[in-house]
C-alpha cells in the first residue's frame, strides 16, 4: 500500500495565507488556513492508504484529527522540504499541500492507482501544482526547481518525463492564495468547512 503526505503550515495568524490580507484580517485568513487543511486532511482520513503523514511546519493543534502521523518540515527552500518529504516512505506516494480544501477523496485514489503511471502530476492553475506522485519516490527529482514562480508546474513535469517515468495528469485544480481563489474554491466546493467559513466571513464582515 502506498503513502499519502500532506506538507503543511499550521494555521497561525501572521504566519499563513498573507496574500489573503487586507481583505480578511490575518485571523480569519489563519481560520480559512485551518478550514483548509481540516478538509483535506479529511479527505486523506477517507482514502484507502497504508500510512498518512502530515510533514508540518508549526506545531500541531486541536485541529489535528487521529490517525495521521507528523513529521516536522526540515530547513530550507520548499524544493529542499518536498525532497526531504519524499525521503520518508519506503513505497510508492502521492503528496499533496492544503491549498485545495475542494480535493477529494477520489482524486487521492487516483493518484495513488500507479498500475500504469509511474508518476501522477496535478497542476495547479497558477502554474505551480497541487499533487506529485511517484511510484518510486525519488527526492532529488524535486531538488533544484524553481518554486512559486509562474513556470514551476512546467519545470517539475519536465524533470518527472526526462527521468523516464509515464507521467499521467491530474485534475487541474485552484490553489487557495488570494480572496478571488478563495471565493473560487468555496463556490466550487460549498459543502466544505472552507466554503462554510468563508461565506460566514463574507456576510458579517466584509
Amino acid at each position: 500500500m502506498s503513502t499519502l503526505l500532506v506538507i503543511a503550515k499550521a494555521p497561525v495568524a501572521g504566519r499563513v495565507k498573507t496574500r489573503l490580507t487586507p481583505h480578511f484580517t490575518p485571523e480569519e485568513a489563519a481560520a480559512l488556513a485551518r478550514a483548509a487543511l481540516e478538509d483535506t486532511l479529511a479527505a486523506v482520513l477517507a482514502t484507502d492508504v497504508r500510512r498518512r503523514v502530515l510533514v508540518l511546519d508549526g506545531q500541531p493543534g486541536p485541529w489535528l484529527p487521529g490517525g495521521i502521523e507528523v513529521v516536522p518540515q526540515g530547513a530550507g527552500g520548499l524544493d529542499v522540504r518536498l525532497a526531504a518529504a519524499f525521503a520518508l516512505p519506503d513505497g510508492p506516494a502521492l503528496l499533496i499541500g492544503m491549498d485545495t480544501p475542494q480535493v477529494t477523496p477520489e482524486l487521492l485514489a487516483q493518484g495513488l492507482d500507479f498500475s500504469a503511471a509511474g508518476a501522477w502530476f496535478g497542476p495547479a492553475d497558477d502554474g505551480g501544482f497541487w499533487a506529485l506522485g511517484l511510484a518510486e519516490p525519488d527526492p532529488a527529482l524535486l531538488l533544484g526547481v524553481p518554486m512559486s514562480v509562474a513556470h514551476t508546474g512546467r519545470e517539475q513535469r519536465e524533470r518527472l518525463t526526462r527521468s523516464g517515468r509515464a507521467v499521467r495528469d491530474l485534475p487541474t485544480l485552484c490553489d487557495v492564495d488570494t480572496p478571488a481563489d478563495a471565493a473560487r474554491v468555496a463556490a466550487a466546493a460549498p459543502d466544505t468547512r472552507f466554503a462554510a467559513l468563508h461565506s460566514y466571513l463574507c456576510a458579517v464582515t466584509r
